[in-house]
């Protein structure tokens, strides 16, 4: 994986350069639909790490968020989001990064999520770990990383996001978000899934949930919460496919009483 590894970072740092290059000057937004919208970065952000990566990888498959599908006859496809947090970026809010994910043979097998506002860059590989490197000095800032120890519900931090459709469906994670401020500590809801994984998996959340992510929004990061020590299934607590519309992830001592919770709709 040590090839695959250094492409996926070098990509990811530099299309956290683009972020940082032109935050704050946000030129074009378009509308998806009412409330999902697209920045003329992304794109800059996209186009860059498909370069990389295709440079390299030539024969490999490639799923990004805004250019959608390259076919490949390939076992390995790359799943990319150029900028997640794209609503906080365009409001220059300081809460997105970059992720990428390795997927072979339909299991995630690499993860790197850069940050490029805390210059934070977490990378996980499939039975060996999760690791944090702070700042571009990577040989001297690397540390491992792991799920919080949190027993408790009552005592902890949890992450959550709303779809795109609040606006029109009844299935809105309104009634869970509900469910769970009476029950927790409190509740982030900052703009950005991958990112809240991240967090997750070094402990800073102590549980996470959503519903109708798509699979660049959660690969990588469900990756890393696992390496990091964390459970990830789906809201019954059945396996976790990042093409499913619902994740449930936690430091695994709560993950039941995350479950019980999501029961009551």
């Amino acid at each position: 994986m040590g090839e695959f590894r250094s492409v996926a970072i070098q990509a990811a740092l530099r299309a956290g350069d683009i972020l940082r290059e032109h935050s704050g000057k946000v030129k074009e937004i378009e509308f998806k639909d009412e409330v999902n919208l697209v920045t003329e970065v992304d794109r800059l952000s996209e186009e860059s790490i498909i370069q990389t990566i295709s440079g390299e990888f030539p024969d490999h498959g490639i799923l990004t968020e805004e250019a959608g599908v390259k076919e490949s006859q390939s076992e390995y496809t790359w799943v990319i989001d150029p900028l997640d947090g794209t609503t906080n970026y365009a409001h220059d809010f300081p809460i997105y990064c970059v992720s990428i994910a390795l997927e072979k043979s339909k299991e995630i097998v690499l993860g790197v999520v850069y940050n490029p506002n805390l210059d934070e860059l977490f990378v996980a590989e499939r039975g060996h770990g999760a690791l944090l490197y702070k700042g571009r000095e990577f040989d001297k800032t690397k540390r491992t990383i792991s799920v919080s120890q949190t027993p408790e519900l009552s005592k902890s931090l949890l992450a959550t996001g709303f779809p795109y459709d609040i606006r029109t469906s009844e299935i809105d994670n309104l009634n869970h978000f509900t469910n769970f401020y009476k029950r927790a500590q409190a509740i982030r809801r900052a703009g950005s899934a991958a990112l809240d994984l991240c967090y997750l998996a070094m402990g800073r959340f102590d549980g996470f949930w959503e519903l109708k992510l798509s699979p660049w929004d959660t690969a990588a990061g469900s990756l890393l919460v696992t390496e990091a020590g964390g459970k990830v299934t789906d809201f019954s607590g059945g396996p976790f496919d990042i093409r499913l519309k619902e994740i449930l992830a936690s430091n695994g001592k709560i993950h039941q009483q995350m479950m019980s919770v999501l029961e009551h709709r």
